[in-house]
Order: C-alpha cells, then sequence, then structure tokens
C-alpha cells in the first residue's frame, strides 16, 4: 500500500463527507483517480457493499485494509464523527510515510555504496590478478598461475556485507529483528506504536482491546510479547499504567516514564512519547546519514590499500633487487 497515497485520500475523503456528499459517492470519486491498483480495488469494493446497504462496521471488517484503519473507520461510524477521525487517521499515514521515507534513504544510502565499492573491487581485483602480476612476473621471479587470495580478500568481505545486508532487509524474520536492534529503527518503531495508540485512545477505544490492536499489529516482535505482558497485568487489577508495564527491551524506562506524564489521559501520554522518540529518530538518521559518507570513504580506503599490499610487495623485492645489482 502506498501509505502517501492513502494518507491523501483520507484527507479528500474526509473533505467530500463534511461537504455533505455520501460515502459510497466519495469512494467511488476517488477511486477512479487512485494509482495503487490493490487498495484501489478494496475500496471500490466497500463503495459498492455500502452501496448495497451493508453497514459501514461491518463491510470494513470485510476489506484487507490495515487493522488499525478498519477499527478505527469502525469507531469513527458508531460515534457519527467519521470526517474527524479520517482526518485523524490521514495525518497518522502522513507522518507514517515521512519516516518510511527517511528510514528508507537511510538504507539505500549504504546499499550503494557497498555496491559501488565491490563493483570498483572487482575491477581492482582483476586488473591486479590479470595485468599488474604478468608485467611483475616478467621482471622478478615468475609468480604461480592462479588465484591469488589477498588480491581477492576485499571483494569477497564487501560481497558477503552486500549479501547480508539483503538478507536483512528482505527476509521477513531478518528484518524484524534488525528493527528492534538498530536504535534509529527501534526509536522509530516506539514512535509508531505510540502513535497508533494514542489514535486509539483519542477516539474512544478502551486500553484492553487498544493494547489488543496493537498486539496483533506486532505479533512476533519483542513489542508484541511485551504488550502481552501489559495485557496479563490489566487483567489481573493493575490499573495504573507504570503497575501493569515494566521496562523491557523493547519499551526502556523513558517510554514508559513519558506515557505515565500524562496520568489519566493515557492518549496524550503516548502521544508525547511519540513525538519524543520520532524526534530522536530523526536526529539519529541525521547523524547516519552526515557520518556514512566519511565513514564508507575512509573503509573502502583501507580495502583499497589492503587489496594492493601484495603488488607493492613484489615492487618492493623488485627495488632492492635492483639496488643490489
Amino acid at each position: 500500500m502506498k501509505t502517501d497515497e492513502f494518507a491523501f485520500f483520507n484527507q479528500q475523503l474526509a473533505a467530500m463527507l463534511r461537504d455533505g456528499i455520501p460515502l459510497e459517492g466519495a469512494l467511488q470519486r476517488l477511486c477512479t483517480e487512485m494509482q495503487d491498483a490493490p487498495l484501489r480495488a478494496e475500496l471500490h469494493t466497500l463503495a459498492a457493499d455500502l452501496a448495497q446497504g451493508v453497514p459501514l462496521p461491518e463491510a470494513i471488517r470485510r476489506r484487507q485494509l490495515p487493522e488499525l484503519y478498519r477499527c478505527l473507520v469502525a469507531v469513527g461510524a458508531q460515534s457519527n464523527d467519521l470526517p474527524g477521525v479520517l482526518t485523524l487517521l490521514a495525518d497518522h499515514y502522513q507522518r507514517r510515510y515521512h519516516i518510511w521515507n527517511r528510514l528508507k534513504g537511510l538504507m539505500v544510502y549504504p546499499f550503494i555504496v557497498l555496491t559501488a565499492s565491490l563493483g570498483l573491487s572487482l575491477l581492482l581485483a582483476y586488473v591486479l590478478e590479470e595485468l599488474v602480476r604478468p608485467s611483475l612476473s616478467l621482471i622478478s621471479q615468475p609468480q604461480p598461475p592462479g588465484f591469488h587470495p589477498a588480491l581477492w580478500m576485499s571483494p569477497i568481505l564487501l560481497a558477503l556485507l552486500l549479501g547480508a545486508a539483503i538478507v536483512g532487509l528482505t527476509v521477513p524474520a531478518a528484518r524484524q529483528r534488525l528493527r528492534w536492534r538498530v536504535p534509529t529503527f527501534r526509536e522509530s518503531s516506539l514512535a509508531q506504536i505510540a502513535s497508533a495508540l494514542a489514535l486509539l485512545l483519542r477516539n474512544g477505544v478502551a486500553l484492553d482491546p487498544a493494547l489488543a490492536l496493537v498486539e496483533r499489529m506486532e505479533s512476533g516482535s519483542r513489542a508484541g510479547a511485551e504488550i502481552s505482558d501489559w495485557r496479563r497485568r490489566l487483567a489481573a487489577g493493575r490499573g495504573k499504567f507504570l503497575d501493569l508495564a515494566q521496562p523491557g527491551r523493547a519499551f526502556p524506562p523513558l517510554f514508559l516514564w513519558l506515557v505515565a506524564h500524562g496520568r489519566e489521559d493515557l492518549g496524550a501520554g503516548f502521544q508525547h512519547a511519540a513525538d519524543i522518540y520520532q524526534s530522536r529518530a530523526n536526529h539519529r538518521a541525521e547523524l547516519l546519514l552526515y557520518s556514512a559518507l566519511p565513514c564508507s570513504v575512509l573503509a573502502l580506503g583501507l580495502l583499497i590499500v589492503m587489496q594492493i599490499q601484495p603488488i607493492f610487495f613484489e615492487l618492493s623485492k623488485i627495488m632492492n633487487l635492483l639496488g643490489s645489482e
């Protein structure tokens, strides 16, 4: 799903509903302008169900849309404030789009550097192996033909790093582990969870159903397991947030303190935590982006020096041989 298009769709839908346009008509009109084919098909089917008289909460449950979205649209329909809920959802998905764009830029740059470095290192290894070493062999003692490990060590190392990066970002299990281990990604994930909980609580969803929804969204992750513990403590009668939420590997003490700072208004507390952690994630991302270029240039230079070191060794032997004569 194109998150930016989905956010724009909800902004336009909220505006059309405020202008008095019926929901199914507004959906049909907006669907004609959408580029995301799967999303367009889901929304078109939703409009068709509404036109046949299916209630909105039931119709939205049938669609393959984000669970958070389905829940809040149903809440908005029951509270007769669907335009207001859609506006909040649009803001939420717009923030997610900006977060993802920033993180994507953080991931793309190392890929470009690794790929370019691997290509340069392979070219250098080929030139040294096939052209430079045979020429040196004509001057000094003949070198054994074939593979020279020292010349190909850097390309092999870069290929392994690039392969590990591809696996880490394409395999869901590896991506989930990285998400909660890399500080920038972890803080961005905390901001998204806090924003989703704030959105649910501020629209009248009770704490336990809100936690249950986020637990399903984070199934299989550190956060999902810890939220499950929160729900068990809540069911045991621990009403205060700091009693039911204990620090863990996913949620640090600062996150819990920021939420609890909202006191009785947990929605405001979660929103405050979302803002703080998103600012922290943005700051870390900027630091990584600004430090990536000099660090990558330094690392590439070291790899090249390691790669041509055998040739320098051969040249030094030739110079010593010529000097002795």
